[in-house]
């Protein structure tokens, strides 16, 4: 066989390619639809994760920015009902071993203090669900400081000696411990339920709104009160006396003090029973030479904690008459420490010997 013949002869047939499988488009297309179905849900779900996230985030803030308001509201009635309101008051019982100007100088002081803390409300960072408390709040806070600014005003004129201004003075202070009752009243009516209703409705639990008392007690709107606190005197009728101070001697002096059976002595223990119905009775005389109006007599505890202080006023005591004041506590003393128990009564106008008004008890109260 030639070259040529060899070439001539035909060649095996190439081999067929293999159709592409039959549906194999199709399977493609339902897979791409499938992962295209996936991909959406994921989105999706993460979409709705988000904003539950960002919900929760928001809640969160929302509660936080409530309590965070509760807690400085807190913080500010506190003060001012313990570092002002207190202080005050108990400087006011005090004012017959205080100098008028010394006393202005410090309810002016306290007035001050007020008008900082009145700042600091004021530049709290408040939510809208306090936006009502906050109000009340302020006007209760600037209440205070207004009442404290006209008593510093006024309590140089009360305390001395100048007939009907003296009078008034003593009345317009009076009638400033009505802004004080005012500021209680407005935030124990409107700051305190509202910051709660906040929370209720916030559904936040646990928390809790202090309540604020600035004024101890509805017995200083009496302007006989406020004359007996700084050691002055009013007539029956609440005018001042006026005029220069009656001729002849003043004074009064202390002679017992006893709880139930016992008559307390000084200069040795003294052991009482503790209970909130201890009373003391004070027994003073009126050793002047005129008759005496409106003697203050004042038990005051202390070295067991908080002191404890009763004030009780006599209206009126004839010359050379023997007068009784009873005071109750109202609370349970201190038990298991010694505390001293210091009864005085109130200088009135014109007495010159005032060592016989005061003595101090050494008191062991018990329980049981």
């Amino acid at each position: 066989m030639s070259f040529f013949d060899e070439d001539d002869e035909p060649r095996g047939n190439p081999r067929p390619r293999r159709s592409a499988a039959v549906g194999g488009g199709s399977t493609d297309q339902q897979t791409l639809l499938v992962r295209r179905a996936v991909a959406i849900g994921g989105l999706v779900l993460i979409f709705v994760l988000l904003i539950f996230a960002l919900k929760s985030c928001a809640n969160s803030r929302k509660e936080n920015a409530l309590k965070d308001y509760n807690r400085e509201v807190s913080s500010i009635v506190k003060e001012s009902d313990t570092q002002i309101g207190a202080p005050f008051f108990q400087l006011m019982g005090q004012s017959s071993s205080t100098s008028p100007q010394d006393l202005q100088t410090n309810i002016s002081g306290y007035r001050v203090q007020s008008e900082a803390l009145l700042k600091q409300a004021r530049s709290l960072n408040v939510p809208s669900e306090m936006k009502g408390a906050q109000q009340s709040l302020l006007m209760a806070l600037e209440f205070r400081r207004d009442g404290l600014a006209a008593i510093a005003a006024k309590i140089r004129t009360a305390l001395g000696d100048s007939g009907d201004a003296a009078n008034t003075a003593i009345t317009q202070i009076a009638g400033q411990m009505q802004t004080f009752l005012a500021s209680d009243v407005l935030y124990q009516a409107r700051v305190k339920p509202m910051i709660t209703q906040a929370f209720k409705d916030a559904k936040i639990t646990g928390q809790s709104t202090p309540t604020s008392r600035f004024l101890p007690g509805i017995e200083w709107l009496d302007e006989k009160t406020v004359a007996a606190e700084l050691n002055q005197q009013l007539t029956g009728s609440g005018a001042r006396r006026t005029g220069q101070i009656a001729p002849g001697t003043h004074g009064t002096g202390l002679d017992s003090v006893s709880v139930g059976n016992t008559t307390l002595q000084t200069g040795a223990p003294n052991r009482l029973p503790a209970s909130a119905d201890t009373a003391f009775v004070v027994k003073f005389t009126n050793q002047g030479e005129n008759d005496e109006f409106d003697i203050k007599v004042s038990v005051l505890i202390e070295g067991g904690g908080k002191p404890i202080r009763v004030t009780r006023t006599v209206n009126t005591v004839a010359k050379g008459q023997t007068a009784e004041a009873t005071l109750g506590l109202g609370q349970k003393p201190p038990t298991g420490a010694a505390v001293t128990v210091k009864v005085t009564v109130g200088k009135v106008p014109g007495e010159q010997k005032t060592d016989n008004n005061t003595a101090s008890y050494d008191v062991l109260f018990t329980s049981g």
